[in-house]
């Protein structure tokens, strides 16, 4: 079989973080440089789809390494509402593929005016986002033809945690950040053949995950709809037990991203109540009881080690989607670029 667009570009996820960290390190630098001028008491971030889960991730990080609060904004509150936000002393960071979405950019363009410093993280930097903001982040991850973003999600969230690391002069987190190439080689080469069988013909799911990986619970949910055709919900494994574990019966799928960080034990007790409830269960970095394991790469800052699971992830969905029956690369309805208003 021909190999699908989004199975190279997921092969590339590693090529690609290394090219960010090399190409892009000059415009990290400066773009922290100005972060500490600023001294942000409060980050907003604007984004949409995949870009929003990549800022939803950079809320966690940053509101863990240096306790700022972080907000998403939207955008539509400058683009059809046409109202300027207070945001003297604050940052503002727009996260687009294209960066050619009109309400992205209007809403960068009016944090600046603002008063915000307006860092843009995009794969184009001469887009219409990049001239509307103060900063840019090329992401550097070459052209990405598969609808469903991977690569540019993967280096979207490198370019935040590159920028927090360099801003807030974290040596633990830098180093981290270095070693993700090498640690993402290892992610796409995963076996998650056991969920693999058990998703097959299945036509719900849920995704949970805490702090970061809450973050890319929520990517995990929308590539199992928009390649796979399940319908997944992603929950935080505290908020799934506020209503929704109530529809979770017998052989319900259950997908739980435990990282190694100070979550994970409450994960894991979701995870066991659930499996008691006769889920199905399936769940990374630790063992739990009633459910099956799925390998996950070892040893990494609880920072980065949400990013290097999306990328198993990312390899194991492609092989999904075509198990379904699907063309991975041409989701139905759907166009790589989506321009809203």
């Amino acid at each position: 079989m021909t190999q699908t667009h989004m199975a190279r570009e997921v092969a590339e996820i590693p090529e690609a973080a290394a090219r960010f960290l090399d190409r892009s390190r000059i415009a990290v630098v400066a773009a922290a440089a100005a972060l500490r001028r600023q001294n942000p008491g409060l980050i907003a971030t604007v984004a949409r789809g995949s870009s929003d889960h990549a800022a939803t991730y950079l809320k966690y990080a940053i509101e863990l390494e240096a306790g700022i609060p972080v907000a998403s904004v939207g955008p539509s509150i400058a683009s059809i509402y046409r109202r300027p936000l207070r945001l003297a002393g604050a940052a503002c960071i727009g996260i687009s593929q294209s960066g050619r979405s009109p309400d992205i950019v209007e809403m960068m363009r009016s944090a600046g005016e603002g008063g915000a410093l307006s860092i843009a993280i995009t794969n184009h930097a001469d887009s219409p986002m990049a001239q509307a903001s103060a900063q840019c982040l090329p992401l550097q991850a070459g052209e990405e033809r598969s609808v469903a973003a991977t690569k540019t999600f993967v280096t979207s969230v490198l370019a935040g945690l590159s920028l927090l690391a360099e801003w807030r002069e974290d040596e633990a987190l830098r180093a981290a950040v270095a070693g993700l190439p090498a640690a993402l080689e290892q992610a796409v080469k995963l076996d998650w053949a056991p969920l693999s069988a058990r998703l097959s013909r299945a036509p719900s799911a849920f995704v949970l995950g805490r702090g970061p990986g809450f973050a890319v619970a929520n990517e995990a949910a929308l590539k199992f709809k928009e390649t796979c055709g399940i319908h997944a919900e992603s929950y935080s494994a505290a908020e799934v037990l506020h209503g929704p574990a109530a529809i979770v019966q017998a052989h319900f799928p259950v997908l739980a991203l435990g990282i190694e960080d100070a979550a994970l034990p409450q994960l894991c007790t979701t995870a066991e109540r659930l499996a008691a409830q006769g889920a199905d269960v399936f769940v990374t970095g630790a063992d739990v009881p009633g459910a099956t394991r799925l390998p996950s790469v070892p040893g990494l800052h609880p920072i980065v080690a949400p990013l290097v699971m999306i990328a198993a992830f990312y390899a194991f969905v492609e092989g999904l989607a075509r198990r379904r029956g699907f063309d991975p690369d041409t989701p139905p309805h759907l166009r790589k670029v989506t321009e809203t208003v």
